[in-house]
Parts: structure tokens; sequence; C-alpha cells
């Protein structure tokens, strides 16, 4: 799971962390674990034994170099890891270790794992989209009635103010969070079927052992196995995809207005950002860099991840093994865009002068005897008339943050 250099600049150390080798490895433990003891309680396993498993579900109790080195051969991380599994549970209670990952398969242990790193990783995205809406809130009211150039087909078109553009911005920020609740909700759900989904070799204590489980796990209980039934998993990861579109839009303006040209913005400026080593007088908006990049790959990711819902019968060859190295991919860039632009936003540099300047270059061309201020005031009313309504919808859901609990 582990990302290249490449990577790992486009994305943050927080949710590096998430999808380490470390963190879904242990993201599998706590499923056995939960397992273990769900097992417990149907009597399928006896307290000690359940104990003895969940006390080896560690990751610094496992050879994870070793896990990774076999899986390829073995077609799946899960088969190392619940042989190491074994193995350990075995030195103190070999019964328990014959016992450990009962009824369960493969696909059980890593798709519940991919759900509880992708909880934290919502977690995340959640506090920095409330961040950069806080931000562009604060912004959108210091300027709402500064006048500057709208721009239609990357032309001048007509006066607006700055702080109706921002309201702009943030509107479909707040859609992407408000959608982000619903569907990693619907998404976010145990998986546990067994062999072919049906629980059969826990009989008739399944549906009980999956109810204990989801509830030790603080997930909801699926109706059933969704071993191939990738719908609600992929709804999310659409929204995904068009939250990485909302943040390149919001970086592309960013970045024309920062033009040396435009000078209207500049990001935050600081020791070792943005520079060029052959060009010193250079100020890159790497912010904006970061937004563009994810809104360039995110449509392949999420283009992968609907190619790859038809999958085979019971259980998928190929394409459920994509899915989730592109379901990683998309999670890593689309909360380095949102927390380089949340961080910028915070302190963007705001030229008001230049503003004022670039629309007295247009002098008459813009509609003869056009005053400045009594147009920016016509914009800036509406955008007031949409902040009133936007600032609600983002202190709810900043208040909100149904997965706050899971953050680092």
């Amino acid at each position: 799971m582990s990302a290249t250099v490449f990577e790992q600049f486009l994305s943050t150390p927080e949710m590096l962390g998430v999808f380490s080798e470390a963190g879904v490895v242990q993201a599998m433990l706590d499923f056995e674990a939960a397992l273990a003891r769900a097992q417990a309680g149907e009597g399928l396993l006896t307290d000690a034994q359940a104990a003895t498993i969940a006390g080896a579900c560690r990751v610094e109790q496992l050879d994870v170099p070793a896990l990774l080195a076999a899986s390829g051969r073995a077609g799946s991380l899960a088969i190392p890891l619940v042989q190491q599994l074994k193995a350990c549970v075995a030195q103190a209670d070999p019964e328990a270790a014959r016992r450990a990952h009962h009824g369960s398969t493969s696909q059980d242990v890593i798709d519940t794992a991919m759900v509880l790193c992708t909880r934290r990783a919502l977690a995340l995205i959640d506090r920095d989209l409330s961040s950069l809406a806080g931000a562009l809130l604060r912004l959108a009211d210091a300027h709402i009635t500064t006048p500057m150039l709208a721009r239609t087909l990357m032309q001048p078109a007509a006066v607006t103010s700055f702080g109706f553009k921002i309201a702009q911005w943030l509107q479909p920020l707040l859609r992407a969070q408000a959608r982000l609740h619903e569907a990693g909700q619907r998404a976010l759900q145990l998986q546990l079927g067994g062999g072919v989904g049906t629980l059969a070799a826990m009989g008739q204590a399944g549906p009980a052992v999956a109810r204990r489980t989801a509830a030790l796990l603080g997930l909801p209980e699926p109706h059933g196995a969704w071993h191939t039934q990738r719908d609600d998993w992929v709804r999310l990861a659409c929204e995904l995809g068009v939250l990485c579109g909302s943040l390149g839009k919001l970086a592309r303006d960013w970045s024309l207005m920062g033009q040396a040209e435009v000078a209207e913005l500049a990001e935050p400026s600081e020791a070792g950002r943005g520079g060029s080593t052959a060009m010193p007088h250079k100020r890159n908006p790497v912010a904006a860099m970061a937004g563009l990049a994810a809104a360039q790959r995110a449509p392949q990711r999420v283009a992968a991840l609907l190619q790859a819902m038809p999958q085979e019968h019971e259980r998928g060859l190929g394409n459920w093994q994509a899915e989730l190295a592109e379901w990683t991919g998309l999670l890593l860039s689309a909360h380095g865009a949102l927390k380089a632009l949340a961080d910028a936003a915070a302190g963007l540099q705001v030229d008001t002068a230049r503003m004022r300047h670039n629309l007295a270059l247009l002098g008459d061309a813009l509609a003869p005897g056009t005053d400045l201020d009594e147009a920016a005031a016509g914009a800036g009313q509406r955008a007031d008339e949409l902040l009133q309504r936007l600032r609600p919808q983002a202190a709810a859901l900043a208040a909100r943050q149904p997965w706050r609990a899971w953050l680092p």
C-alpha cells in the first residue's frame, strides 16, 4: 500500500499514515480481533480463546515485509496475514489458533480493513473541508463589495465583487461535504460473508456474529455481504471525484489570478515555498498545483473503479484487486489537494489595488459611465444573500463531522 515518491509529494503525511503498510495491516487485525470476540459472544469460541486471538492482533507482532512479499504469490494480503496470525496464536493456544479467522474469508478481512481506513480518511477530509470553508467565509466577509473584473471565455467581462466570486467557490465544496456524509454512511459497512457470502460456516450463529462484529468495530451491519455488489462503495468514490473537480476549479482560478500579469491573489509566502531552482524571482502557486494535480488524476481513478464493478459471480478476479489500488490513490490525492488549499486559504494574500487597476485598464470598454463601487455593491448584495444561506450550512456540517472520533 506504500505510495511512490511522487504520490507522497501530492498527498499528506496523515493520509499516507492511514494507508501505510502498518496502518492497513492493523486494520485487518482489528477485524480479526472483533470477529473472535463476536464469536465468543455467540459461543463459537471460548472467552479465553478470543482473548488470545485478540491479544495477537497487533501489527508489531507480525512480520509486515514478509506479508507483503508473500501476498503476490498468495494472491491476497489476507492469506499470509492469517497464516502469521495463527502461528502467533499457536504459541499460546494451539486450539485458539485453529479457530482464528473461522467462518470468514480473505475479502471480509481486506474489505473491512479498507472501510476502517477509509473512515479515518474521511475524517481528515471532513475536517479540512470545514477548515477550507471557514477560511473562504472569512475571506468573503472581508471582500464582499471589493470590486474586481469578472472574466468569461478567458476574456474581460464585467464588474463583480470578490466576495461574490468566493461565494461561488464555496457552494460546491459544501455540497460535496454534505454528499460525502451521506455516501460515507452508506458505504462504510462491515464486510462479513464467509466463502460465498452466506455465512454458512458459522451456521445459525452467523447473523448474530455479524451484528456483534459490526458493533465492536463501530460500523453499520450490512443487509448482506457485498463482495461483488460494489454500488455504495463506488458511489462514495464518485463523490470524492466530484470533490476533486471542485477543488480543481478553485485551484484553476487561484492560479490564473496569481499570474504576475494579473497579480490579484498570491498564496502565502514563506521560506522554501514555491521557489524555482533557475529563476529566483518566481513564486509558484504550489497549493493550486496540488489541487490541479488531483483534478487531473481523479477522473481516471473513478473511471477505473466504475469499470471494476462488473465482478464475476461471488468473487471478482482482478477487478476487485484493481479497485483496492485505485481506491487508495484517489484518497491520497484528494486529501493532498484539500489540505494544501485549506492551508493556503488561511493566508491568501488579496491585492485589492491590483483588482481596481485591472478594471481601470479597460476604461470605458466595460460600459460607459460604470461606477466600480456601485457595480461591486450590487454583486456584493447578491453575495451577502448567498452567504446568509451558506454560513449555517457550513456551521452545521462542521458540527456534524460523523467521523470526528477517528481523527489521529
